[in-house]
């Protein structure tokens, strides 16, 4: 491995900015990349997929942690500075310019794979919803190829991911996170480690694929609750009428259609699935 250059060199060299439009934000804290790093635990020769690495202040972290890394980045003006980190580890780092979202993260892979990412805000929420729902075709093959999550979020997101019941931040996203997998706040980060400082703190998360409930289908699930959040201030009679069956469900289970979605615990939801799967 060469010595590399402090990432604000790297940055001003390649004139590199964070674009607001894609939802960038840099780190430059080689401490606090270092502990991101850690989250997921021992990442010797283990495959890491990275999405949005932009100047590559994480990729550097990873690659340093031992990972194996491909790179998703869809920002042109960052691959010449991802180029130097390809050149400085070589057969560690792989990158692909690419849109996220459209890519197939599993062919991509193509072995077992931990997620490490300092998400663009923009798609950061859309991609986590994907990774919980499974393989495209095929939602309820679980565990998933990717073996944890580790995210940046806003915090109010990220406290979204791991709500419990009767919380005001207990929603659509907490269920989805939690009914076969274990979701953790790992550690927040002030707005002033990053260049430019976003508006709100941000934290990580870490998600690990759990048991999943037998007689489930996970786009049922994702039905139920979209309709249970999408009109969380009214009692379940009224935000599940749309779902056929929901009613007759939520009375051979016992659940009063009087309550509101936020009342409902994550295995409620899952009952509910179970009875319309």
């Amino acid at each position: 491995m060469a010595d590399l250059p402090p990432l604000r060199e790297v940055i001003a060299k390649h004139g590199l900015s964070a674009s607001k439009a894609l939802g960038q934000n840099f780190l430059f804290d080689a401490q606090l990349l270092d502990r991101i790093a850690a989250v997921p635990g021992d990442l010797r020769d283990r495959a890491v997929l990275e999405i949005g690495p932009g100047p590559g202040g994480l990729t550097r972290a990873l690659l340093k942690a031992g990972a194996r890394v491909t790179a998703i980045e869809m920002d042109r003006r960052c691959l010449p500075a991802l180029a130097e980190l390809e050149a400085a580890f070589p057969g560690r780092l792989r990158v692909i310019e690419g849109d996220a979202l459209t890519l197939d993260h599993d062919a991509t892979m193509g072995e077992p794979f931990a997620v490490v990412a300092n998400l663009p805000y923009n798609v950061g929420t859309a991609l986590f919803v994907r990774w919980l729902g499974g393989p495209r075709g095929n939602e309820n093959a679980w565990p998933p190829q990717w073996t944890s999550l580790t995210l940046m979020f806003q915090q109010e997101v990220a406290q979204r991911i791991v709500a419990q019941p009767g919380t005001g931040a207990y929603g659509r996203l907490a269920v989805l996170a939690q009914w076969r997998s274990a979701a953790r706040l790992a550690m927040k980060v002030h707005r002033s480690a990053f260049t430019p400082p976003p508006k709100v703190t941000s934290a990580i998360v870490h998600i690990e694929p759990s048991a999943m409930p037998e007689g489930v289908s996970a786009r049922i699930l994702e039905r139920v609750t979209e309709a249970a959040f999408g009109q969380r201030r009214k009692m379940l009679r009224q935000s599940l009428k749309g779902v056929s069956g929901a009613l007759e469900a939520l009375e051979r289970i016992g659940i009063d259609p009087q309550r509101r979605a936020e009342t409902l615990s994550v295995a409620e939801f899952v009952a509910v699935a179970r009875q319309l799967s």
